[in-house]
């Protein structure tokens, strides 16, 4: 017998309550969920419902997918890129899953030493309000050298989110390819650069007297004073999605992609 969990984060509103429906749903459907709390995610499961905003769901796909676990997110933030299921859709979405109506997507992640992001890697000097420079290698070649706020190296799945913020592209997430973007670069020249995901990223701080910072998926931070080497990853994140919701119609229900301002 298959092994489900429900991850909710507390310190949101309504989790509790949603949880609870949640948990009646899948006991009605002969289903024992194991309940975890956002901060204390196990493995053992076939399943994970995760229940959240964007955040919770990060944190999931970056814990769940070095054991290949499929996650399915039940947004109760505000965009909720990441999730199909409102809190009203529980039950028909439940229904659907245990129909076998969904699909599992693999998404590509990055990497550098033992971190992990499925959104993206930032990397921003540590003095705040100033810019910094830096320098970008791909595979050990010199690119070039920016004097910016900071640096977005990004995935598909992360490319609606800080990346497309900062001017970078939207890219399909069946995409293999990542995106580098300047953040509010000093320089008229700088723009977004869309690279094969196998190539190696390096970003060298470009003053050896400051530390800088970096952050996965805005999430986890880490000081590094000379290079930071950022690559794919082995892992995959694993999302449930349903039967009927693709991508472009994601993006424009919850982007407003291609909607006339008169009509948001």
């Amino acid at each position: 017998m298959k092994k489900f969990a429900i991850a909710y984060n507390k310190n949101i509103e309504h989790s509790t309550e949603a949880m609870t429906e949640l948990k009646f749903v899948l006991e009605q459907n002969n289903i024992q969920p194991e309940l975890l709390d956002i901060d204390n995610l196990k493995e053992g499961y076939h399943f994970v419902f995760v229940i959240g905003g964007d955040g919770t769901i990060l944190k999931s796909a970056r814990f769940y997918a070095k054991y290949s676990t499929p996650i399915f997110g039940i947004n109760l933030g505000r965009l909720g890129f990441l999730s199909q299921c409102a809190r009203s859709d529980i039950k028909a979405s439940v229904e659907k899953i245990l129909k076998k109506k969904y699909r599992i997507e693999e998404r590509i992640m990055l990497q550098s030493g033992d971190k992990l992001a499925l959104n993206d890697f930032v990397v921003k000097g540590s003095s705040t309000g100033r810019t910094s420079k830096f320098s970008l290698k791909i595979n050990d070649k010199l690119v070039c050298d920016y004097l910016a706020d900071g640096i977005i190296i990004t995935t598909p799945t992360g490319s609606t989110a800080y990346g497309l913020s900062a001017g970078g592209p939207v890219i399909a997430p069946a995409l293999n390819a990542f995106v580098i973007v300047p953040i509010c670069p000093h320089t008229l020249t700088a723009r977004p650069i869309v690279i094969p995901d196998n190539e190696k990223i390096t970003i060298s701080a470009g003053n050896p007297d400051l530390h800088y910072v970096a952050s996965t998926d805005g999430q986890e931070f880490y000081e590094f004073k000379s290079e930071i080497d950022i690559r794919k990853s082995d892992y995959t994140a694993k999302l449930a999605l349903l039967d009927g919701v693709e991508f472009y119609s994601v993006l424009k229900d919850k982007l407003h992609w291609g909607t006339s301002p008169a009509n948001i």
